[in-house]
């Protein structure tokens, strides 16, 4: 790609749309993202960071720990004084 200049000029991609995206799963979702932005790709990284927002939008911090397979280390007292620097985030 480097001896090509394609990586400058960018990787045409048709049929990459938002409906793919949503076949994709996290894992996946994940390496293409950081894949996406190694290359600078700016058009599919957006894209990418909006099928992740859009799948924790709505979603408690608890359903979204659980769909990501985040640990929740904070205990629950650190986790009520965020809540409450925060409650604006959450409203």
């Amino acid at each position: 790609m480097v001896e090509d200049d394609c990586v400058s000029n960018g990787i045409p991609m048709p049929n990459f749309d938002s409906k793919t995206m949503t076949k994709v799963h996290h894992s996946i979702l994940h390496a293409l993202i950081l894949a996406v932005s190694f290359l600078n790709y700016k058009e599919i990284l957006d894209m990418m960071c909006q099928e992740v927002a859009d799948r924790i939008k709505g979603k408690t911090p608890e359903e979204i720990r659980k769909e990501f397979d985040i640990k929740n280390d904070f205990t629950p007292e650190e986790e009520e004084e965020i809540r409450k620097e925060n409650g604006w985030a959450l409203e």
